[in-house]
């Protein structure tokens, strides 16, 4: 063996261990311990995790809870969290829904936060959220609204065996920036980056995006310690790959020899959170389906955050209208607007 080979190993070798230990960090998931059960305040998994919970019922002007016409299931977006959904619950309480929304793993008041819980427990926690909340309301119709990542993990989950249980799926904004419509430049840095410097945390400046026309909310969203700012690369490679996974689902979407439930799927013309090429590309690949499988609403002025868009009572009425009867057309016609009507103004 020549002294500049076992120079050459002497170096290479151990950047290569430092390399494969500097792999994407995932969440340290335990063995099922527990009864998974729905508390007032949590939904408490078999792992032994509570997942934070917040409720919100329609009430009379006596503050007792009316009657409910059917319960939603909310699923909040990237570095979010269930507070997210108070003005999509408002919305749907004052047309007599009970709204749930829980603290996706790796966010909001969980433990690990900031770690990636990766796509198969975030799954496994939307379905048995889903069937905890079918014990509670047995008899009440029960929709599952995902906004952003939210979408992405109710496609995901729809996709699966065994079939998921609902009666309908609400994508909004449904992020599906995945591998597949990438550019090759940001594949290749965000690989190397997820492998090499995993931990680090980057902070979006000087980036000019507008996720709403809601300043308020979006103000709200920046004081709120429990918003993610920070965020970790081998998160936002997470992101990608639940992204990616989603992305391949949509051939199956609404398709009823699939088992998949109706689905309502909406985008705003001024989405910017994520790339227009991602947004038209997906578009271009949902199956030829009858409007009472797969109803398509596009908002020429809407935004990434459309449930707190100050015209999100539009959104909140076309829910309410397509949850009551899938088949008449939405009372806005964001359903008759062409995908080239799109002009994602910037």
């Amino acid at each position: 063996m020549s002294f500049r080979y076992r120079i050459f190993m002497s170096l290479i070798l151990p950047a290569m261990f430092l390399l494969s230990a500097c792999a994407p960090r995932l969440q340290e998931i335990g063995p099922d311990i527990d009864q998974p059960r729905l508390t007032e305040t949590t939904i408490h998994t078999a792992d032994g995790i509570d997942l934070p919970l917040r409720e919100w019922l329609p009430r009379d002007d006596a503050l007792k809870v009316k009657d409910i016409k059917a319960v939603v299931l909310a699923i909040h977006g990237f570095n979010d969290y269930s507070k997210g959904m108070t003005n999509p619950a408002e919305g749907m309480v004052r047309r007599g829904m009970a709204v749930y929304a829980y603290d996706q793993r790796g966010f909001g008041r969980t433990p690990q936060r900031g770690i990636w819980p990766g796509n198969e427990r975030m799954i496994a926690d939307l379905k048995l959220a889903t069937d905890l909340l079918h014990r509670k309301y047995p008899d009440k119709p029960l929709f599952i609204l995902g906004e952003s990542m939210g979408a992405s993990v109710v496609m995901s989950a729809a996709a699966e065996a065994p079939p998921l249980h609902a009666d309908g799926l609400i994508l909004v904004s449904p992020a599906l920036w995945g591998w597949e419509t990438q550019s090759s430049f940001n594949r290749h840095v965000l690989d190397w980056a997820a492998h090499v410097i995993p931990w680090m945390t980057v902070y979006p400046t000087g980036v000019r995006i507008q996720a709403s026309d809601n300043t308020a909310a979006l103000r709200a969203m920046g004081r709120d310690r429990l918003v993610i700012k920070d965020t970790r690369i081998d998160s936002a490679y997470g992101l990608v790959g639940l992204m990616s996974q989603a992305y391949r689902t949509l051939p199956l979407l609404g398709r009823a020899d699939q088992a998949y439930p109706p689905c309502l799927l909406l985008y705003g013309g001024r989405e910017q959170v994520l790339a227009d090429r991602s947004v038209r590309m997906a578009l271009a690949q949902l199956p030829q389906l009858p409007p009472e499988r797969l109803r398509i609403g596009l908002y020429p002025k809407g935004y990434h955050y459309l449930l707190r868009d100050l015209d999100a009572q539009t959104v909140f009425t076309d829910i309410a209208a397509w949850m009551a009867d899938p088949a008449k057309p939405l009372p806005s016609g964001a359903d008759q607007v062409p995908p080239s009507a799109l002009q994602f103004k910037r």
